[in-house]
C-alpha cells in the first residue's frame, strides 16, 4: 500500500531516516508516559517513537495514512485518532502527561503551537519540524527583529530551543522552503505578561 502526499493537507513526507531519528531524539522521554505524534503520514518518525519506553499515539487527518500505519505498525492498534489535532481535547483523551511531536503542516503550524499552549498543564514537552522561519521566530530572543507575539507566548510557558535546519531535498514532494526543528520544555514556574484570558484573546486575534 502506497500513500500519496496530498497538497491540500500540506503533506511533505520526510525520507531521511537519520533526520527522523534525530527529531525523535529531540524529546527527553522523561517525566511522562505518553507521546502523541501529530500527522505521522507513513510513520517515518513513528518507527523510532515505538522504540522508546513511552506509549506512542498518533493523530492523523488523512484516513489513507491511518490505514497504512495500522497495516505496518501493529503496536498502534487502539493508539490512533483519525481527525484534526486542532479539534482534539487532550484532557479528555489522556489521563497522564503527554508530549507532542510531529512533522507539522506549514499552513497550520502556528495553530498547533497555540493548541499545545492551551493544554500546557498536560503537555510538558513539545518538539517538531516547522517552516524554518516559524521555528526561528518561536525561539528568537527579545530584541531581535523577528521577536514577536508568537515568541512571547511560547516563551511565557516553555523553555524553547532551535535544534537544527532541514533541507528541502529530504522530503517527498520537496517543499519550497527549508524546515527547522525546535523543542519546547515546560517551565516549572511561569509568569504571564498580562491577564491570561486577555493574553490568549489578543494572541488569537493577531493570527
Amino acid at each position: 500500500m502506497n500513500v500519496k502526499a496530498k497538497k491540500h493537507l500540506g503533506q511533505h513526507f520526510l525520507t531521511d531516516e537519520n533526520i527522523a531519528k534525530k527529531i525523535v531524539d529531540g524529546l527527553s522521554f522523561q517525566d511522562y508516559q505518553d507521546v502523541l505524534e501529530v500527522g505521522p503520514g507513513t510513520g517515518v518518525l513513528t518507527k523510532y517513537l515505538l522504540e522508546k519506553p513511552t506509549e506512542t499515539f498518533v493523530a492523523e487527518i488523512d484516513t489513507e495514512s491511518i490505514e497504512y500505519l495500522k497495516l505496518h505498525y501493529s503496536k498502534l492498534q487502539n493508539h490512533h485518532f483519525t481527525g484534526d489535532f486542532l479539534k482534539l481535547n487532550v484532557p479528555e483523551i489522556f489521563q497522564n502527561q503527554v508530549a507532542v511531536i510531529g512533522n507539522f503542516p506549514y499552513n497550520i503550524s502556528t495553530q498547533i503551537v497555540f493548541r499545545t499552549l492551551e493544554f500546557r498543564d498536560q503537555i510538558p514537552e513539545f518538539s517538531g519540524m516547522f517552516q524554518k522561519e516559524v521555528a526561528e521566530r518561536i525561539c528568537e530572543k527579545k530584541g531581535s527583529k523577528i521577536y514577536g507575539i508568537l515568541s512571547v507566548l511560547a516563551q511565557a510557558f516553555y523553555e524553547v530551543e532551535y535544534l537544527f535546519t532541514v533541507h528541502e531535498n529530504v522530503f517527498n514532494p520537496p517543499p519550497k522552503v527549508k524546515s527547522g526543528v525546535m523543542r519546547m520544555k515546560r517551565k516549572e514556574n511561569f509568569q504571564l505578561p498580562c491577564n491570561e484570558k486577555l493574553f490568549f484573546t489578543v494572541v488569537k486575534t493577531a493570527f
